[in-house]
């Protein structure tokens, strides 16, 4: 058995554009509704229109003069502000301020050292054994004279503590009974007599008082309750109940239709505002950037292409061919000095010195590699 409720199916949608299951709209909705939206539609268009221009023109002004701008104005402060400051620490601060740590080191932090290596430390271990030797006295005073005297005083207090309680307990049964007899006794009489009645004499009085001032309140209170209900709460029931409550649901009905018109409106002025632009957009491409297409596919391209081919590439061509000998000159007289230069120094010094031949660190082709020999130069069998 299925104790949960099934999910409710969505409710169709009534030909006026509102579900089946809300409430009928009364005919004071409908006769506000549409000429509030035509107003709305007139008065807001035009305000679309020239926000949506205002949009267009802020992002042409951002993408075209305001980011360029604030690039430039960067690149500014930074050639101003950031990179002076850069160098001025790295070559000015840097090391100024090296300078003044190793100069404090050598200043302070050394003598503050030596100091405490040297004299401080030796006088604090001096202060240390003189301290320890006089805690030694201290402590032999205090065992061999303050605690022997210590003792004797407390024996001799306790003897007196004890004769001072024998008398005082003597003392205090007879204070004891006497407070009793003539304290104790005559206050306890008369609370009994002459207190005690008096008191439940005025507390039955005063419980009456109060009684009779409750009365009173409560047939003050009622009548002003009663006063102050017809007088104020029911006219004040009365106007909100008939002319506060159905003035607010013709307000609240006038601002409802009011915000749906400027969303409609808002909404239908934008699809507007793009069919102008659009429109817009067509007649300009039509007059101006379709001409200018067609004049530089049908004009300019040839033209171009009429001038790279015909001097543009066969003067790149000489350039590079003219490059190419130069080049070719220029490596032929550098190797004409260099074998100039070698004949000369050989007539002048004679041949050079045959060079040594080193021995080769790899093994030679017929040896083969094992797992028992090595050939690095530093381990090398």
């Amino acid at each position: 058995m299925d104790l949960q409720k099934p999910p409710a199916a969505p409710s169709p949608a009534s030909p006026a554009g509102r579900p089946s299951g809300q409430a009928p709209e009364g005919c004071l909705v409908v006769a506000i509704r549409l000429p509030v939206r035509i107003v709305v539609l007139v008065l807001v268009v035009p305000v679309r229109m020239a926000w949506d221009a205002l949009v267009v023109g802020g992002r042409l002004l951002r993408d075209t003069v305001l980011r360029p701008f604030g690039r430039a104005l960067l690149w500014l402060g930074k050639a101003l502000f950031v990179w002076p400051l850069i160098g001025m620490w790295r070559y000015v601060v840097a090391p100024l301020g090296r300078a003044l740590a190793w100069l404090g080191h050598v200043l302070l932090v050394v003598p503050a050292v030596w100091l405490h290596r040297r004299i401080l430390t030796p006088v604090g271990h001096g202060l240390v054994w003189l301290a320890r030797g006089v805690g030694a006295g201290a402590g032999w005073v205090y065992a061999r004279v303050l605690t022997p005297v210590g003792h004797a005083v407390l024996w001799l207090l306790r003897g007196i503590g004890a004769v001072a309680a024998a008398v005082g307990s003597g003392l205090y049964g007879a204070g004891a009974w006497l407070v009793r007899y003539l304290v104790v006794v005559p206050a306890r009489w008369l609370y009994t007599w002459s207190i005690a009645p008096v008191g439940r004499a005025l507390a039955w009085c005063a419980r009456g008082v109060w009684r009779l001032l409750g009365l009173l309140a409560g047939g003050i209170g009622l009548a002003l309750y009663w006063t102050a209900r017809i007088l104020l709460v029911l006219p004040a029931l009365a106007l909100w109940r008939w002319v506060l409550a159905p003035v607010g649901r013709v307000l609240a009905v006038v601002a409802r239709e009011v915000g749906d018109a400027l969303g409609h409106a808002w909404r239908i002025a934008g699809r507007i505002s793009l069919a102008v632009g659009r429109f817009l957009a067509t007649v300009l491409r039509w007059t101006f950037v379709e001409p200018v297409r067609w004049a530089y596919r049908t004009v300019l391209t040839p033209v171009g292409h009429v001038v790279r081919d015909a001097v543009l590439r066969p003067a790149a061509q000489a350039a590079r061919s003219v490059g190419r000998v130069s080049r070719q000159a220029l490596a032929a007289a550098r190797e004409t000095a260099r074998q100039t230069r070698a004949d000369v120094r050989r007539m002048l010094f004679g041949e050079p010195a045959p060079r040594e031949a080193v021995a080769r660190r790899e093994p030679s082709a017929g040896e083969a590699r094992t797992l028992g020999s090595s050939t690095t130069a530093l381990t090398k069998d």
